[in-house]
């Protein structure tokens, strides 16, 4: 790998002789500046994950030298060649979007051409994502320097790179690059707020400012000091301290420091001695208490768990944690009309189980609720913060637990909980799941928490002193609650089977039947699996035995199944009233259940109440579960990249014609002007990518795959030859 990249940056070096950036730095530095932001994101190892980063260090060669790709090609092979290239073409979509985007120009929408244009270079992205990582890097470092560009110039790269590349990275789940990139932004674009919410956010996060000393906070191998001036100083401070630009950008966290504990030290370390210099400006040293705040934070809860934990064999503890971006912080308190003090997620710990390669999922899965409970005795709970989704996981299949508590400080701190399956599921972008995949390789961490950038999705993120509005979100979240109804008991780390037997008022207090003998941490393991018709039979006859047995009040049961009483609490949760009316720490979570999984438990319901047998109720499997071979794996990550990427274009060509006049009361969908006027599917199992005029139908694509008369399957289900096709379809046509 060294003697590739080191070959690469002779070739860049020769080809960029003479050639300067406007921060006065040689070219070479920023092909060198990216390919070292892409040694962060891809492999160690292998040729894929080398060609990526050697790509990356040639990126700019074709276009701003007189180097040929051919050249390229005949030093570093085809694989470099083609990256190369892809990468240049990509730079269409800034000098599409820049034409569509200027305020009081009145032109057309994107031509036939310019749109067809954009669709090539889309589906250019979906048969090799690792383009789209070079671009990201490459404009990274370029947002890193962008002080060096004039004001009026920045903020429109900014505001490009905000609406076009951090869209991207989002939905291709590159969560960590991300954020950095949106907060390079927001401080080109809105400096003072930006100095202003970073200043905020020490001030919460200072244990001084709630008693009135001076602000300390300790790390491992670092100490960051500052005493905090009375509040009339603070304020004249604020104004007269006036930073730069590249003092802005300087304060924007770089991602690679959060994912590298080793890293995160040096930098800690640095800071605190340029501060003791007066050498940083005071944002800058805001950015670096806010990363130590952080790390005091997780070390405490490490401390913690070290106590409290008993080691087990491939059931290994890890944490890490981030800081959220200023910009998601930003946008979330404008959508949700709230101060900065109500983001709880801000900054988040996350804890990850081992599962040993999956062999212990159940185990890990009852450790994740056992560390919940730890938490929730080192750390009160914020109430209504607390999310289930390894009970009920996302419609994307993400799983974890996520609480927000009254961190070490007093102030809110988000905790994610999660085995390590669960994990790779959600850490790995979109992009990333298929793309480096090559024998003995692991994909190292590329997000920074995951799909909870996207939406935080918390049970109550208003003010919580409304009372009434809380009443109301509780009573609409929980009044369509039915009996029999599947829930899961929690105490500690025991996850037991649980059914509704009764709902009283409104449904704030509900009668559960407990099963002793029906452990659940596998049920919720894998809640989609195929053999989940057999586990919803065993709550239906739990349900039955209850109703035969006319068990109908707390404490009533045998041996092995007892009815216990559940109260809605203030934090959102159904806790156990004991005989005294004492709440307990014991909950339950309720399961929420899909229309065909709602469809399939009562089917099962019925029957177990019929006496009829289970087996002929079929589980309707998703495309998803459908994949059985690594190929099939593969042809489905395509499939969802490709509609991914069909989606990001639909807002890109939106976005075009949005901004070319006012808005009319039809401007909602895409004008029918900018429609290329075809469909792209995807054809199972080889998983070509197959271009339709619109109003194509299933036999129209059996006859352009040669293979006219054929039965055709769409998305996995049979239909009629003349059933329309729509983008992103997958069409195997049966031999």
């Amino acid at each position: 790998m060294l003697r590739q990249v080191q070959k690469a940056i002779a070739f860049a070096k020769k080809a960029h002789h003479g050639q300067f950036r406007k921060t006065g730095d040689p070219y070479l530095s920023h092909c060198i500046h990216t390919g070292r932001i892409l040694a962060m994101l891809v492999p160690s190892s292998g040729k894929r994950a080398v060609d990526t980063i050697v790509a990356g260090i040639l990126h700019d060669v074709v276009d701003d030298t007189r180097e040929s790709l051919c050249s390229i090609e005949e030093e570093f092979g085809n694989d470099v060649g083609n990256l190369v290239a892809g990468v240049s073409r990509l730079s269409f979509i800034n000098q599409l979007l820049r034409r569509h985007r200027r305020i009081n120009v009145h032109q057309g929408t994107l031509s036939h051409g310019e749109a067809n244009d954009l669709r090539v270079m889309l589906l250019g992205m979906v048969d090799d994502p690792r383009v789209v990582l070079i671009k990201l890097a490459d404009r990274l470092h370029n947002m890193r320097t962008i002080y060096a560009l004039p004001p009026t110039k920045a903020q429109a790269v900014a505001q490009e790179t905000l609406l076009i590349w951090c869209s991207l990275a989002s939905r291709l789940g590159l969560w960590a690059l991300k954020a950095e990139l949106e907060d390079l932004c927001f401080a080109v674009l809105q400096p003072q707020m930006f100095r202003k919410m970073r200043a905020d956010l020490v001030s919460m996060w200072s244990p001084s400012n709630k008693i009135g000393g001076p602000r300390r906070i300790s790390t491992k191998g670092s100490m960051i000091e500052r005493v905090s001036a009375p509040n009339n100083e603070s304020c004249t401070a604020f104004e007269e301290d006036v930073p730069s630009m590249k003092d802005l950008l300087e304060a924007v966290l770089p991602f690679d420091i959060l994912l590298d504990r080793r890293k995160r030290t040096k930098f800690l370390c640095d800071l605190e001695k340029s501060s003791d210099s007066l050498e940083k400006a005071k944002v800058v040293q805001d950015a670096g208490i806010a990363l130590a705040s952080l790390v005091a934070c997780e070390e405490a809860l490490e401390r913690e768990l070290q106590i409290s934990t008993s080691y087990i064999p491939g059931m290994e503890v890890t944490l890490s944690s981030r800081l959220k971006s200023l910009y998601s912080i930003f946008s979330k308190m404008r959508r949700k009309d709230v101060g900065i003090n109500k983001v709880y997620d801000s900054r988040a710990l996350r804890v990850v189980v081992g599962d040993s390669n999956g062999t212990l999922h159940g185990p890990a899965i009852q450790c994740c609720y056992s560390l919940l409970d730890i938490l929730h005795r080192l750390w009160n709970p914020i109430d209504g913060e607390f999310d289930d989704y390894i009970v009920n996981p996302k419609p994307s299949g993400y799983q974890s637990l996520h609480t927000a508590v009254q961190g070490p400080d007093g102030s809110p701190l988000e905790v994610q909980i999660r085995t390590q399956k669960m994990h790779e599921y959600a850490e790995h972008g979109l992009a990333a799941h298929w793309l480096y995949k090559e024998t003995g390789n692991n994909l190292r961490s590329i997000s920074n928490m995951d799909e909870s950038e996207i939406e935080a999705s918390t049970y109550l993120s208003n003010d919580m002193g409304d009372h009434n509005s809380f009443d109301n979100y509780l009573f609409q979240k929980y009044n369509s609650l039915k009996v029999g109804h599947p829930v899961i008991r929690v105490k500690g780390s025991h996850l037991l089977a649980a059914v509704i037997i009764r709902v009283d008022k409104g449904g704030k207090e509900l009668l559960v039947a407990v099963s002793f003998g029906l452990a659940a941490s596998e049920v919720v393991a894998d809640r989609r699996s195929s053999f989940q018709i057999k586990r919803w039979e065993a709550y239906a006859r739990l349900y039955k035995k209850v109703s035969d047995e006319w068990w109908c009040e707390p404490g009533h049961g045998d041996w092995c199944t007892c009815l216990e009483k559940y109260t809605l609490c203030r934090d959102g949760m159904y806790h156990k009233q004991d005989q005294f009316d004492r709440l307990l720490s014991t909950f339950i979570q309720i399961t929420h259940l899909t229309e065909q999984e709602e469809s399939e438990y009562r089917a099962v319901v019925s029957a177990v109440f019929e006496g009829k047998p289970v087996d002929s109720i079929a589980s309707r499997p998703s495309l998803a579960s459908a994949a059985s071979t690594s190929m099939e794996a593969s042809i489905n990550n395509k499939v969802r990249l490709l509609r991914t990427m069909l989606q990001w274009e639909e807002q890109l060509r939106f976005d075009a014609s949005l901004r070319q006049s006012k808005l009319s009361e039809n401007s909602y969908s895409i004008p029918n002007s900018i429609a290329l006027g075809e469909v792209v599917i995807v054809c199972w199992p080889n998983g070509d990518i197959m271009r339709l005029r619109t109003g194509s139908t299933a036999a129209d694509a059996a006859r352009r795959a040669g293979l006219e008369g054929k039965l055709v399957l769409v998305n996995g289900q049979l239909v009629l030859p003349n059933t329309e096709l729509r983008d992103g379809d997958v069409v195997e046509v049966r031999v």
